[in-house]
């Protein structure tokens, strides 16, 4: 060896390293979600300690996800020594009413609990973590766990419950909101897409599916962090007020944050917003 050449020490355990698992269908209808995990020895999992998981669910006005959108984002997580899944589900808008996106997300959690020893997850705690729609799916996640109205066949021995809530900018109160949209073009079809070509019922759909009607009062439920910017012209920011307001009547253990001026997706993301969030998931899935 050349003393003048500088010398650095390995990196024998792999850490801050993380590498992306695509295309994983984890249903029988074919959703697909895609992991972020921290690099393994040899490539096996099953010999290292298991890594606490977040459930992404990227906003897509229920549509289908688009599982590449947060990458950047999450994968900081991966090496940090946390797992990440983003997932698909299947889309309002092709066939699919509600509920078959939370139904796909219930499913897709059980998936992961079913192969958690193949993957390395630690899936004890799992922090849901949505945005827009995607929010209004980690909502449901979180007050509708291991309900039976909504689950598949699928992995059904495993539970759909997770621990945690982070929801950014996310419709709560849907027959509120599509008031307030009730102007854009094609509204009618929009909502049949969403809720069934029956007008008639589309005012109960939407209450089943909005979190602000989901909460019951006594009932156990995770820990709810909501954020909002106030100036969302897509969905309002007294969205994330009337959930707020529900949880907290309901006592469950809930914060909030405004980022001021903020629009849906876009400027919304600050430095500080991210650590927030950071920092938050960090503090769920400590041990």
């Amino acid at each position: 060896m050349i003393s003048e050449i500088r010398q650095f020490p390995m990196n024998p355990a792999l850490s801050g390293q993380a590498e992306l698992l695509e295309h994983i269908v984890y249903s029988e209808n074919g959703q697909e979600l895609s992991l972020i995990l921290p690099w393994a020895k040899n490539n096996d999992r099953t010999v290292q300690p298991r890594h606490p998981l977040i459930l992404f669910v990227q906003g897509s006005s229920w549509t289908t996800p688009n599982l590449g959108y947060e990458i950047p984002m999450l994968s900081h997580y991966a090496e940090e020594g946390y797992a990440v899944a983003t997932i698909q589900h299947r889309s309002a808008r092709d066939g699919h009413p509600f509920p078959a996106f939370l139904i796909d997300a219930k499913c897709a959690i059980r998936f992961l609990r079913a192969n958690a020893r193949k993957y390395g997850l630690d899936t004890e705690h799992i922090v849901a973590f949505g945005t827009s729609s995607g929010g209004n799916t980690v909502c449901l996640l979180g007050l509708t766990g291991d309900d039976p109205e909504l689950r598949s066949d699928e992995y059904a021995e495993y539970s759909d419950a997770v621990q945690s809530v982070i929801s950014c900018f996310a419709p709560t109160d849907l027959p509120a909101l599509f008031e307030f949209l009730k102007d854009i073009p094609y509204i009618n079809e929009i909502k049949a897409g969403y809720f069934g070509p029956d007008p008639a019922l589309w005012d109960a759909v939407m209450r089943k599916y909005s979190p602000v009607y989901r909460v019951e009062d006594n009932r156990a439920y995770p820990p709810f962090l909501l954020l909002h910017g106030t100036g969302d012209t897509l969905v309002p920011c007294s969205q994330l007020d009337a959930l707020y307001i529900r949880l907290k009547t309901a006592g469950v253990e809930t914060s909030a944050c405004y980022v001021t001026g903020a629009e849906h997706e876009g400027n919304f993301w600050t430095p500080e917003i991210r650590s927030l969030i950071h920092d938050e998931i960090v503090r769920r899935l400590a041990k």
